[in-house]
């Protein structure tokens, strides 16, 4: 069916469309075309996917016959497969065996007995496919073991497991390592020539209690008789140490990002570098890349300069002892006395850039992360959600500006670049959300341009209101998810015309690219045609492979976390919880807990009524009663069970001060039909990136409306 408009006699050439194939665990699936094609999700019987897996690429052929109603279609060519490698079960019978995925979506992998790998029965194993299915004649992928992870139960194993299916490095190759042993532990006197001298400065880091690599460091002055402010941001100067590439810098562009799980860090760069002479650490003199701009009291940038330039950090700070220190702790401001007049005007800055940001549009979701702490053991013991305070919001604003400074720079020097950009919002997913706020009888009525301010304008008008967290949410899933490219469209969420990732280039791969291009346009203000765009060709391929690497890497961090609420909460079996629906399906309502936990209620357990999922009330209703629980409604529930194995947490409603807690008295009005997808990104801190949201297909089990996020 296309999405706009009458359907239309459907051409050869229109038959055969490429798209995403999603596999459901019954062993059907369907293809999601590439979305200029207008066509919604295409239905593929068992006996039609060829040798399509859940994720991959690939052409599929419409049924003439389906044209009029749900389309169904057949596959005829895989054009990319996302799994070349698998972890799962071994299960061993006789002379051959079976691997069964721990991906659900994936069929089991049949194992000869010559490609078993030393592995035994019930090991978690790592398997290479050698061999995709042929669902015509039957015949399953094939593979072979190339790794024996553990066995079930081993400790660790499970996201150690999560690691090799998301491809995350867990290991640096000798090579690298000895590569990094060259890299010097000190500064040479001569390295200091035609590098500003800011040594002398009031510089200072400010950081989480657990950091161990620096990679900003801030400077804060008012300038006098003016309301004006001096703000210097200091980025460790990596592009010097890594030459472009070499060992180091071939195995950084290959992992693309950092990886913050739960439990460990898998670090873009070896720790003698990003623990050693690149991190700014405290006391001692370290290489930089400065950014030193000038700023007027409407939060403008007057003038800047780009250098680089070398730094001496007086104090390694952390969020809590700013956010004391503004306060008015008085024993942290004897403490740090000689800082102190810096940070209350860093503090000042940060008010003044913050209502420039806001003056201008830009969307703020207030959606904190959740941390697990673990103890000696890796045993979860605490679940809290992470403080994002006046203190946090400071660095925040610095690395914004120094990100957008630098954007600037390349943009106007007409140079190649790697953006870090947001597109507007899909014209459908407005019309989606101008439905939804028309139940609440809020006006919106989206322009074919729609801009930041208007989104921004629509959360402060529900601020305070029950449907907060219910329009918040719906809006934030309406927006496209943040990506790397060289064509600069801006940053939508940001409300910014030109943004780049220049701060943190320990831990991001396109931050480092954007050091190396501030560098060569130094050194060749103009490049040649073929120049320009052979360098333009290299970055795109570049900024799309780590658009990649980051979606792998925030994937990972969210399955371990996951993991280890499922361990907390086993121990949490039958207590009860306040908490609010974050998502609701045609089979369950999901609930967070205040400390950000998420289970699900199954719709069976609800015995009162036979309820119904309607997707564009983001709601489940009952049939007879038209009680209703709708996603942001608070509820009381009970931990049901736990399966740590499949990482599932089931609740139970229950009965609060005598009081049946089900649902709502709401009644629904005419059913409409909303999708519920997007993803918001784009921030300076590579381990805040988070989010969640997908979308539902005609004709196909409805898909899941969750509450999700993901920051800047």
């Amino acid at each position: 069916m296309f999405r706009k408009g009458k359907l239309k006699k459907t051409t050869k050439t229109e038959k055969v469309v490429t798209g995403k194939l999603q596999v459901t665990g019954k062993g059907f699936g369907f293809v999601v075309p590439d979305k200029e094609t207008g066509i919604d999700d295409i239905f593929i019987p068992r006996k039609d996917l060829g040798a399509g897996m859940n994720g991959d690429t690939v052409k599929v052929k419409i049924n003439s016959s389906s044209m009029g109603r749900s389309l169904e279609g057949k596959i005829v060519e895989v054009l990319t497969h996302k799994y070349t490698k698998v972890v799962g079960v071994f299960v061993q019978t006789g002379d051959f065996a079976f691997v069964e995925p721990d991906d659900k979506h994936l069929a089991d992998i049949f194992i000869s007995k010559n490609n078993f790998g030393g592995a035994k029965h019930l090991d978690k194993v790592y398997v290479e496919i050698i061999k995709y299915p042929n669902a015509e004649q039957r015949q399953k992928a094939e593979g072979k073991v190339i790794e024996v992870l553990g066995k079930i139960g081993d400790v660790g194993l499970e996201i150690v497991s999560i690691i090799k299916q998301k491809d995350l490095p867990l290991e640096f190759p000798k090579e690298v390592l000895a590569a990094a042993e060259q890299v010097p532990e000190t500064i040479k006197p001569a390295e200091l020539k035609n590098r500003l001298d800011r040594r002398e400065r009031m510089i200072v880091t400010i950081d989480g209690e657990d950091a161990k690599d620096f990679d900003d460091a801030i400077y804060v002055a008012k300038v006098p008789g003016r309301e004006q402010w001096d703000l210097g941001v200091y980025i460790a100067d990596v592009s010097y140490y890594v030459t472009e590439d070499g060992t180091i810098d071939l195995e950084a562009r290959q992992r693309g990002t950092s990886v913050y799980l739960v439990d460990r860090v898998l670090p873009m760069l070896p720790e003698r570098l990003c623990n050693g002479i690149c991190s700014l650490n405290e006391n001692v003199d370290r290489l930089v890349m400065a950014c030193e701009m000038r700023i007027n009291a409407k939060g403008a940038v007057l003038d800047y300069t780009l250098a680089p330039a070398v730094i001496h950090s007086r104090h390694r700070l952390t969020y809590n002892i700013v956010r004391k220190i503004l306060a008015g702790d008085k024993k942290l401001i004897s403490q740090y006395k000689d800082c102190v007049p810096m940070l209350q005007a860093a503090d000042e800055l940060r008010r003044v850039l913050g209502k420039m940001r806001t003056d201008r549009g830009a969307i703020y979701f207030d959606l904190p992360e959740v941390k697990v702490l673990l103890d000696e053991k890796l045993h979860p013991v605490k679940i809290q959600k992470r403080v994002q305070g006046d203190a946090e919001n400071l660095i925040e604003e610095f690395m914004l500006a120094a990100n957008e400074c630098v954007a600037r720079h390349l943009t106007k020097a007409h140079y190649p670049a790697v953006y870090r950009v947001h597109d507007k919002p899909k014209q459908e997913k407005m019309q989606d959300l101008s439905q939804l706020l028309a139940m609440f009888n809020i006006p919106f009525k989206p322009e074919e341009e729609v801009r930041p301010m208007d989104i921004q304008k629509i959360l402060t008008k529900v601020q305070g209101r029950a449907e907060e967290r219910l329009i918040n949410n719906v809006a934030l899933r309406s927006m496209r998810q943040a990506v790397y490219q060289t064509d600069n469209i801006g940053h939508f969420g940001l409300a910014a015309r030109d943004y780049v990732h220049f701060t943190s280039p320990i831990r991001r791969y396109p931050d480092l690219l954007i050091h190396r291009l501030i560098r060569k346009q130094w050194l060749k203000n103009k490049l040649k045609v073929k120049e320009f765009d052979t360098l333009k060709e290299q970055l795109e391929e570049m900024a799309v492979y780590a658009s990649q690497r980051e979606r792998l890497a925030t994937e990972g961090e969210r399955e371990t976390t996951k993991l280890k609420m499922c361990e907390y909460m086993a121990e949490h079996i039958g207590e009860e919880y306040d908490g609010f629906i974050s998502g609701v399906t045609n089979f369950g309502i999901y609930v967070e807990l205040p400390d950000g936990v998420e289970g699900m209620i199954a719709i069976e357990t609800l015995k009162d009524d036979y309820y119904e999922f309607q997707e564009g009330r983001y709601a489940v209703v009952g049939m007879r009663s038209r009680k209703q629980y709708r996603l942001g409604d608070k509820l009381h529930i009970k931990v049901e069970s736990v399966s740590i194995e499949e990482r599932n947490i089931d609740f139970a409603l229950v009965e609060k001060n005598g009081k049946n807690n089900q649902g709502n008295s709401r009644k629904p009005q005419s059913k409409t039909r909303l999708s519920a997808s997007g993803k918001l990104g784009g921030g300076h801190r590579p381990h805040r990136d988070r989010g969640k949201g997908t979308a539902t297909g005609k004709g196909k089990p409805k898909g899941r409306l969750r509450s999700g996020h993901k920051t800047r």
